[in-house]
């Protein structure tokens, strides 16, 4: 997993994402401009949330990619975040736009629609890039870490899966020979119903990162790597803390071992613990780890076979999970030995 995440450049895609939504943007004004359909209008303001969004994704992720320094201790990493929100806000804003076309379009019946088999061929080609080039982004993205490029392809695979509906409307109208003339605007407000509930999903994910909101999936992975490489000297651990800002992934905790090793042995302990997390996501980590001295009520969950000062038989570990680590408690206490 880290060695896919060295080779990954989230700059480099980003740019290119921002460079090829001015690509795209111009392509959609000229299929409007040819067919003066109201469903391409609305298709080519998403254009232009694409291109705002691109190069706000773009500054973001240099931003976050910096090291922490001062005034920044846990880094630039929320950046991704702040420019996310940003993005989703100006997916919904779009949303509604496209709305308030659609409902004029269908009251003063504008029926000026022309060139539709030129403007298809433009919006199906768009359409293709948007999904392949969204795909790839938050394939990436999500080995990467970045969630600038996650909400960039999910952004660009929505505008995609919304040109299908584009696509069967103008095609109709095509048949028709333009006498359906409201599926324009019909279709136009339904693409924009997609469009606002995936600025919403946007808005959400960003706002639940800037308040440090856990990220479940990653916490349980990080609980099962240190369960399945628990050693017997790591008496407890406790007050767990995971949370990723940008491609640093930071995390807290008490660990309890033997009250008798000295500095030397529990500062290779804290090494252990630090290559393990390492080895399994990516050099970008920070650790902060305090370290407890066991106590007496707390030898029956030791699995240390050796231990000299032992004071209780040992009962058995008890199993790490998201429920117990994540307090700020040492185990053991409520059935202590008298």
């Amino acid at each position: 997993m880290a060695e896919e995440q060295i080779k990954i450049n989230p700059v480099r895609i980003q740019r290119n994402i921002a460079l090829l939504s001015v690509l795209l943007f111009l392509g959609k004004m000229l299929a409007w401009y040819l067919t003066h359909s109201v469903t391409v209008l609305t298709d080519a303001l998403e254009g232009i949330v694409n291109m705002i969004a691109g190069f706000l994704g773009l500054f973001s992720i240099i931003l976050a990619s910096r090291p922490r320094d001062t005034n920044h201790p846990y880094g630039h990493g929320k950046a991704e975040f702040l420019s996310s929100a940003v993005e989703g806000t100006l997916i919904v804003i779009a949303g509604i736009i496209i709305i308030y076309e659609g409902v004029l379009h269908l009251i003063t019946r504008d029926n000026n629609i022309k060139k539709l088999d030129t403007g298809l061929l433009i919006v199906v080609f768009c359409g293709l890039v948007n999904f392949a080039v969204g795909w790839y982004a938050e394939k990436k993205g999500k080995k990467s870490n970045s969630m600038i490029l996650v909400s960039a392809g999910s952004h660009l695979k929505a505008d995609a899966y919304s040109t299908i509906a584009i696509v069967i409307g103008l095609c109709l109208l095509l048949v028709t020979n333009n006498k359906w003339w409201w599926l324009d605007s019909t279709v136009a407000m339904c693409f924009a119903i997609i469009i606002i509930i995936t600025g919403t999903k946007v808005l959400r994910r960003s706002i639940g990162g800037i308040m440090d909101e856990m990220d479940m999936g990653l916490l349980h992975e990080v609980i099962t790597l240190l369960q399945e490489k628990r050693q017997p000297q790591w008496v407890d651990l406790h007050n767990l803390r995971v949370i990723q800002y940008g491609s640093m992934l930071h995390v807290d905790a008490h660990m309890t071992i033997p009250w008798y090793y000295l500095v030397q042995q529990a500062e290779k302990e804290t090494e252990t613990l630090e290559r393990l997390i390492k080895t399994h996501f990516s050099d970008q980590v920070e650790l902060f780890i305090h370290i407890d001295g066991c106590k007496p009520f707390q030898c029956k969950l030791c699995a240390l076979e050796d231990c000299p000062e032992r004071k209780h038989t040992f009962e058995g570990q008890e199993e790490w999970t998201v429920a117990n680590l994540w307090a700020n408690s040492a185990h053991g206490k409520s059935s202590s030995p008298a």
